[in-house]
């Protein structure tokens, strides 16, 4: 089981407002907070997001490390309430002339891209 993932972010307040609002709405609770960064807990798991003073370039998810993460979020219901939702909180729609489907005909998704270059696909439960 995954223990945590940490998250270094070029703006901490940008990141709560998309990463941080996102966790929320999929029932994740704020776990630690200090002035450079916050978590958010699910069950066993937590995302640490920090603005780290040793952070050297901005985020490429295309390059070698993370390129997204997938989280359980419910519903097709759910899934499209917080894909729409979401576009009014700083996450923009990727791939959407194949969504929900951009994973495939049977994966039901939302793969979205904060300003930050951070993904999060959003996976309902079949």
């Amino acid at each position: 089981m995954l223990h945590h993932v940490e998250l270094w972010v070029p703006d901490l307040a940008r990141a709560e407002a998309t990463i941080g609002w996102l966790f929320t709405e999929l029932g994740w609770t704020e776990h630690q907070r200090w002035p450079a960064g916050v978590s958010w807990k699910h069950a066993d798991t937590y995302v640490v997001v920090e603005q780290s003073p040793a952070l050297t370039g901005p985020h490429d998810r295309m390059k070698a490390g993370l390129n997204h993460l997938a989280l359980h979020a419910g519903s097709r219901e759910n899934v499209d309430r917080l894909t729409e939702e979401a576009t009014t909180r700083g996450w923009h729609l990727m791939f959407a002339d194949r969504h929900p489907h951009a994973g495939g005909e049977d994966h039901y998704a939302a793969f979205l891209e904060n300003d930050d270059g951070f993904e999060v696909e959003l996976v309902a439960t079949p």
